[in-house]
This record gives structure tokens, C-alpha cells and sequence, in this order.
């Protein structure tokens, strides 16, 4: 096992550790400047935002909680992988596809995956509808998906 690199420092835009004034920087997420840190992962500069989140919102609203959570960037990273996330066989076989292309490709991420592989949307088992894993609500039954409004019935019907 490779051992994890060293955590980022942070930094307050406008200070350095010589007494200079270095160059603007912002996060390369959203664009804001002032609490500042850098990803362990690709050491890019990102808000040093997490303490924002409220637990169990399942909020949106952190530059530095979605780049670690939603990005095979920081997952590549996280499992200690060698190479670039872009090429890693093991980061593709962690996710089914339409998975892997949502986070190698969302706005969490500072590079995206280039050309991100085919596949087929993900349907409710019984009402055909497209359920977006990434951003809709759903539930699995063996190797089925519901949609919620299929999950309810369903559940409707084990009350009745």
C-alpha cells in the first residue's frame, strides 16, 4: 500500500509564507476567493467550504464536499489507485457505467473524462421510466430498479 500523501496546507488568499502577496487564486469549482485549500487529490485550489454542510440535506452546496465525494478524481485517490483516474481500469470497474460517466464528468470535477463510454439509460422495472441514478430517487429490488413512484406503490400494497 502506497502511503497517502500529505494533507494540503490551507491558505487565506492574500497571505504567503514568505510575506509576499501571491497571485489570486480562486476555486476552480465555483470561482469564489477567501478560504481557500487544496484537494488532496489533485491539489487544486477549492473552498474550504465543508463545515457549510448540514448533515443528511444531502445539499449541494459545498465546492470541497462534492470534489471529494462525486469525482472519480478524489475516489481514484481515496482507494490509492496508481496512474491517472483517466485511465484507471479499477476506477471503471468500481461503477456501473452510467455511474462512472456521471463522475467523470459532473461539475465537481476540474478535468473531465474525454470520452466518457455508451450506455444504455437505466429504466424502472415496472413503469419504464428513465431513472437518473445520480440525481433521482429510486429503490433495488434484486437486479430491478424502481422509481419512487413505483417504490411507493409498492410499499402501498405490502401495508395494504
Amino acid at each position: 500500500m502506497k502511503p497517502k500523501k500529505a494533507k494540503p496546507e490551507k491558505q487565506r488568499v492574500g497571505q504567503s509564507s514568505s510575506g509576499r502577496k501571491p497571485a489570486a487564486r480562486s476555486c476552480g469549482l465555483c470561482g469564489k476567493s477567501g478560504n481557500l485549500t487544496k484537494t488532496y487529490c489533485c491539489g487544486n485550489w477549492i473552498c474550504d467550504d465543508e463545515d457549510s454542510y448540514v448533515l443528511f440535506s444531502y445539499a449541494r452546496n459545498s465546492c470541497h464536499r462534492n470534489h471529494s465525494r462525486y469525482t472519480l478524481c478524489a475516489s481514484h485517490y481515496n482507494e490509492e489507485h496508481e496512474g491517472a483516474w483517466q485511465e484507471c481500469g479499477e476506477c471503471r470497474e468500481m461503477f456501473e457505467t452510467e455511474m462512472y460517466v456521471w463522475y467523470g464528468t459532473n461539475e465537481y470535477n476540474f478535468a473531465r473524462l474525454e470520452n466518457p463510454p455508451k450506455y444504455k439509460p437505466t429504466k424502472c422495472a415496472a413503469c419504464k421510466r428513465v431513472i437518473r441514478l445520480a440525481e433521482d430517487g429510486y429503490s433495488i429490488k434484486g437486479n430491478n430498479y424502481y422509481c419512487l413512484k413505483c417504490t411507493n406503490l409498492e410499499q402501498s400494497w405490502l401495508r395494504g
